[in-house]
C-alpha cells in the first residue's frame, strides 16, 4: 500500500494551517460586521438537488464526486455552498425570518483538474441574502469584498457582468434561445481562448458565420456603447440587463469602490442557476490567475425549490480561501506569528508549573509547557525556534521566593511578577 493524499487534496503543517485559519478569522469578522449569522449544513447529498439546475453538457455535472448508501440512493458531495443553502433554506423557511442574512465556512469537493488556487477538497466561505431585490444589497456585498480584501492586504479587481443582458445580446446575435446554455458557457471562457479557438466551439455547436460575427462584435462593446447602442431596444433581456447593471454602477458609485469594478460583457459564472448580475474577483498582483472570489443573483433557484407561490430574491458571493491562501502563503508576517504567549521550562517543579500554567490560561494567556525535562539551552532553542515572545524559567528558588522572572525573547530583557499579584503580568505582556 502506497501511503498518500488523492490529488487536490492536502495535509496542512501547523504554521499552514496558522495562515488558513488566520484567513478564516478575518472573514468571519467581516461577515459579522455586515449582520451575516452563521449556519450549517451536510457535506452529503442527494444527487438529483445538485444536479437539478444544470443541463447534461454542465461541466459542474462531471466534477461532482457520486456515491450511493447501503439502501443504493444517488448520493454526491457537495460542490458548492449554493444549492445546500437553497436546501436548508427550503426545509427550514418557516423557523427563520426574512430577509435572511447568512454565512457558511466549510469543505467542498470538485473531481476537476488541479491548479495553483483550485483544489479537489477545498473551503469555501459563502455569504448569502434571501428576500432582499435590487442592486443595493449586491453594492453592499461587492463593499463587502472590498472591506475583507483590504484586511487580508491583498489589491483586488471586481469583475461584474448580467447574465439577463448577455443571454439578450445571444438572443440579439440571431441564436436560437435553446442554444443558449451551450452558447453561454462558450462565451464565459471567451478571455482564456484565443480568436480561432472561440470561433471554433462555436462552429462546433452550430452556429453560422453572420451569428459569430455578431457575437464577436457585441461582446466587444464597453457598458457605455451597449448602453448607446440598445437604447430603444425591444429586447426585454438587454432592458432588463441594462437596468441592473447601470444601476448597480450608479450605486458603486456612491459608496466610492467603482474605481476597483470593472464591466465584463463575457462573465457569465459557470453555474446556470444565475439570474441576474454576477460577479468575479481577482488578484489584482496576478499571484494567481484565477477567480480568488465570486458570487451573483439567484432569484429562482429557492423560489422553485419552495413552490409555494412566492417570490425569494436571492444573492450572494463566495472567498476561496486554498487561492487566498496562496497569495498569502510566502508573506513574511506570519512568520512573527506564534499561537504561544509563553512558555514554561520546568525545573524539577512539574506540578507547580501545570499549576502556574493553569494560572495564566485563566488570564487569557496561551501557555506551552516543556514536558520533555530537555536541557535548558534546548528549551530556550526550541522557544526561540518557534518565535514564542515569552518564557519563564521555573524552578525551586522561583517557588520559595513566591516570585517568577518572565524573558522577553525578542527584546532580551526580563520582567519579575509576584506569584500572589500574578494579575500584574498583563501590564507587561
Amino acid at each position: 500500500m502506497k501511503i498518500q493524499n488523492v490529488k487536490g487534496g492536502y495535509d496542512f503543517l501547523p504554521k499552514e494551517q496558522k495562515i488558513r485559519n488566520y484567513i478564516n478569522d478575518v472573514l468571519k469578522e467581516t461577515f459579522k460586521q455586515y449582520g451575516f449569522k452563521s449556519i450549517e449544513t451536510p457535506i452529503l447529498c442527494f444527487y438529483d438537488i445538485l444536479s437539478n439546475k444544470y443541463d447534461d453538457e454542465n461541466d459542474i455535472l462531471n466534477e461532482i464526486y457520486k456515491l450511493s448508501d447501503q439502501g443504493k440512493r444517488k448520493l454526491g458531495l457537495r460542490y458548492d455552498l449554493t444549492v445546500p443553502f437553497a436546501k436548508f433554506i427550503t426545509l427550514n423557511k418557516n423557523q427563520i425570518k426574512f430577509p435572511f442574512k447568512r454565512y457558511e465556512i466549510a469543505k467542498v469537493f470538485r473531481d476537476g483538474p488541479v491548479r495553483a488556487g483550485r483544489d479537489r477538497e477545498f473551503t469555501q466561505c459563502d455569504v448569502d441574502v434571501v428576500g432582499i431585490k435590487g442592486q443595493l444589497i449586491e453594492a453592499e456585498l461587492l463593499s463587502l469584498f472590498v472591506k475583507a480584501f483590504n484586511k487580508l492586504n491583498i489589491d483586488i479587481i471586481i469583475k461584474y457582468n448580467s447574465r439577463n443582458l448577455m443571454n439578450g445580446l445571444i438572443l440579439e446575435s440571431g441564436i436560437d434561445s435553446t442554444l443558449l446554455p451551450k452558447v453561454t458557457t462558450i462565451i464565459d471562457k471567451k478571455d482564456k481562448l484565443t480568436k480561432q479557438e472561440f470561433e471554433n466551439k462555436l462552429i462546433e455547436i452550430g452556429l453560422t458565420k453572420n451569428q459569430i460575427d455578431n457575437i464577436i462584435n457585441y461582446f466587444n462593446l464597453s457598458l457605455k456603447e451597449i448602453n448607446s447602442m440598445f437604447i430603444n431596444t425591444s429586447n426585454q433581456k438587454i432592458k432588463i440587463g441594462l437596468e441592473e447593471l447601470n444601476n448597480l454602477e450608479k450605486y458603486l458609485k456612491d459608496i466610492n469602490i467603482v474605481s476597483i469594478c470593472n464591466f465584463s460583457s463575457s462573465l457569465a459564472r459557470g453555474q446556470n442557476y444565475y439570474t441576474g448580475n454576477v460577479f468575479e474577483v481577482y488578484d489584482k498582483n496576478g499571484v494567481i490567475n484565477g477567480s480568488i472570489g465570486a458570487g451573483g443573483r439567484y432569484d429562482n433557484m429557492i423560489t422553485e425549490f419552495i413552490n409555494d407561490g412566492n417570490q425569494y430574491p436571492t444573492v450572494g458571493i463566495s472567498f476561496g480561501l486554498s487561492a487566498i491562501y496562496e497569495i498569502l502563503k510566502n508573506d513574511v508576517m506570519f512568520n512573527d506569528i506564534s499561537i504561544t504567549d509563553i512558555y514554561i521550562i520546568p525545573i524539577d517543579t512539574d506540578i507547580e508549573s501545570l499549576n502556574l500554567a493553569n494560572n495564566l490560561r485563566d488570564l487569557g494567556y496561551n501557555v506551552e509547557i516543556d514536558l520533555n525535562f530537555k536541557k535548558l539551552k534546548k528549551s530556550l532553542d526550541y522557544a526561540n525556534k518557534e518565535k514564542i515572545p515569552y518564557v519563564i524559567i521555573l524552578g525551586e528558588n522561583e517557588i520559595k521566593n513566591n516570585t517568577i522572572i518572565i524573558k522577553d525573547m525578542f527584546n532580551n530583557n526580563s520582567i519579575k511578577i509576584n506569584l500572589n499579584n500574578l494579575e500584574k503580568i498583563k501590564k507587561y505582556i
